[in-house]
């Protein structure tokens, strides 16, 4: 009976985090609950949650994709490239997209064909892609972006910046995918017990290419999110977002041993990373004390999460 309810307390336990991290703030800088900063916080965040659900679907298979970062600079400049010569926008996100697939075909093709280990290879095309990005802008940022394609990452709808609006929707079809779909049952065998997956008749390499692959569109999303809004494309975007994003996984309650975990907790956590960011620069703190704090607060979640499974 205790374990249960320690169970089921531990489903919660990353939104009371939130709660209460919320209250502390709001104490000590009363800015904190602005309107205009929780709409900053929610603008802020949406990147990173975007990438937070594609590293999910990942994280759930057992894996990890540490190229999220780089791939999100090289769709960036290539949408941002795309509108400087002709300004056609639905052609910069489709091509941004693109890349997102065509990365993470590549990183699940490597993972599950060629049977190399994904921070192996992931690792290999977090580099590449860096390279090939610094080789297409020539180290140099992108800019003078105006037009249509700057209202994806400033619009308004009402009061709601649309990137909420974006990560909502993605986080809606995640949701339904991981909960309500055959795919999504298939992922959370294979991270469970990827023998068992496959005598089950499960295509584990399948199901394994596919997750790298919405992780590369949700990197790509982003890319085209956050250059949009600032108006450049930089060879250095993203650069440690992947940390940022497993960071956002793992304090959601998602096992990196895979097979548990949930898309929901990944926006809780990602809210907790983008709250905690947004209060330590509302206090003044160093960013490299800020470093610190992130990596404690890391630290002390996958020790809760370990304790809680036992």
């Amino acid at each position: 009976m205790q374990s249960i309810r320690n169970k089921n307390l531990s489903k919660y336990k990353s939104l009371i985090g939130l709660f209460i991290l919320c209250i502390a703030i709001s104490i000590l800088t009363p800015r904190f609950l602005s309107v205009s900063n929780i709409t900053n916080v929610l603008t802020q965040v949406s990147v990173n949650a975007i990438i937070a659900i594609g590293m999910t679907f990942v994280i759930l298979t057992g894996g990890i994709d540490l190229s999220v970062g780089s791939t999100l600079a090289i769709s960036g400049a290539l949408a941002a490239s795309i509108i400087n010569s002709n300004g056609n926008v639905f052609l910069a996100v489709i091509v941004a997209v693109a890349v997102g697939i065509v990365v993470g075909l590549i990183n699940g093709m490597l993972i599950s064909k060629g049977k190399i280990q994904a921070f192996i290879v992931t690792l290999a095309s977090m580099t590449i892609f860096r390279g090939v990005t610094y080789v297409f802008t020539n180290g140099n940022p992108i800019s003078g972006l105006t037009g249509s394609f700057n209202s994806i990452g400033n619009l308004k709808v009402g009061i709601l910046p649309l990137p909420v609006i974006i990560t909502a929707l993605m986080v809606a079809i995640a949701y339904y995918v991981l909960t309500q779909t055959r795919f999504g049952r298939y992922l959370y065998a294979l991270g469970g017990n990827e023998d068992s997956a496959r005598l089950s008749g499960i295509n584990t390499d399948k199901i394994k290419t596919l997750v790298y692959v919405v992780s590369g569109i949700a990197a790509a999303l982003s890319g085209v999110i956050i250059t949009s809004r600032i108006g450049s494309a930089s060879p250095n975007a993203g650069s440690g977002f992947e940390l940022d994003a497993i960071a956002a996984v793992v304090i959601g309650g998602t096992s990196l041993a895979g097979g548990e975990g949930s898309v929901m907790g990944t926006i809780i956590g990602a809210l907790i990373i983008g709250v905690l960011n947004n209060g330590l620069n509302l206090l003044n703190v160093s960013p490299f004390y800020q470093l610190i704090i992130k990596g404690i607060v890391i630290l002390v979640a996958v020790l809760l999460d370990k304790k809680g499974r036992k």
